[in-house]
């Protein structure tokens, strides 16, 4: 069987890469000086393993072997797939591997919020010791809106059964014999932010999606809400989640991805106290990694040996 040159991302485990050693030679992003660079040398390759670098419709319409776009990870909005469709490139993701991984960063935002243990824990490295001013509020009893009810919503909904946590999800795609029992289905995002304590977006930025959370969205949350976001940060509208801090029309925030990543040093949401920041690693932790590597790879060899990923986002390219 032929030999594959696979295109890696700059970083990436190496257990994937190593997987595919005795069917293809592996080559990172990382060894190309710009893109310029990249485009003339990109007709080599037969597949293309990528994170968060773009793979454009320029790009694929140079790649004359390509045959495959392995995304490593879930969402594909960094991947032209109306272009490898044109082109006969086959795209398939990597869902589920790291549901464990956003999931338990999603809640890990919800309780630093709602706890205030990041401002806590600022206030007595200075030695403001200021209790009462980070009592916060538990969760037990509290019902939380889920934006998006797959494999990430879901695994939150069953994390936090144990706090005595009730969902609502607002997601018309999923089948509701496939929500854990804490969970009910609404028929409009209004009334999921309407009906919720506390919401966690988990949808994909799509056209559909972009800024689908706005002022009506959060103003509809109770003052003492939280919003977490370890979704895309365009899901959110993050104009109107600033003025919802600042004017204190909800109590907190949990952000883990921006409309632009980085974000600004001057953003005006990075000024927002109540607001507990990370950096886009809800999905990214070293176990989560290892498992997107590996799929991603076995992606690869699954269609160098003549066969279609069962992720592939495009199938009608091989029907």
């Amino acid at each position: 069987m032929t030999r594959w040159n696979v295109l890696l991302p700059p970083t990436i485990d190496p257990v994937g890469p190593e997987s595919l050693a005795d069917v293809a030679d592996c080559t990172s992003r990382a060894d190309y000086a710009d893109e310029d660079e990249l485009l003339a040398d990109i007709d080599r390759y037969d597949a293309v393993i990528t994170r968060t670098r773009p793979v454009t419709a320029e790009l694929i319409a140079a790649a004359d072997r390509l045959k495959v776009i392995a995304k490593h990870g879930t969402g594909v909005d960094n991947v032209d797939v109306e272009a490898a469709t044109e082109h006969g490139v086959l795209v398939a993701n990597t869902p589920g591997e790291n549901t464990n991984s956003v999931a338990e960063h999603a809640v890990a935002l919800l309780l630093a919020a709602k706890r205030n243990v990041v401002r806590a824990d600022r206030a007595t490295r200075e030695a403001d010791w200021r209790r009462a001013d980070f009592r916060g509020h538990d969760l037990s009893g509290r019902t939380l809106g889920l934006f998006g009810a797959g494999n990430a919503g879901r695994r939150v909904a069953t994390l936090l059964s144990g706090f005595g946590v009730s969902c609502v999800a607002f997601d018309p795609y999923v089948d509701p014999a496939d929500l854990p029992e804490n969970v009910s289905l609404v028929d409009e995002p209004l009334e999921l932010f309407e009906r919720a304590d506390d919401a966690s977006v988990h949808a994909p930025l799509t056209d559909e999606t972009y800024h689908a959370i706005g002022e009506a969205e959060i103003g509809a949350l109770p003052e003492d809400a939280v919003l977490v976001n370890t979704a895309r940060g365009g899901v959110v509208d993050e104009d109107a989640l600033v003025s919802a801090l600042r004017e204190g029309t909800i109590a907190g925030a949990g952000v883990d991805v921006y409309e632009t990543e980085p974000p600004e040093p001057d953003d005006p949401l990075l000024e927002c106290e109540s607001a507990v920041f990370t950096q886009h690693n809800a999905g990214v932790s070293h176990d989560a990694l290892e498992n997107m590597s590996r799929a991603a790879a076995e992606n690869v060899r699954t269609v160098h040996e003549g066969g279609v990923p069962e992720t592939t986002l495009n199938p009608e390219v091989r029907e």
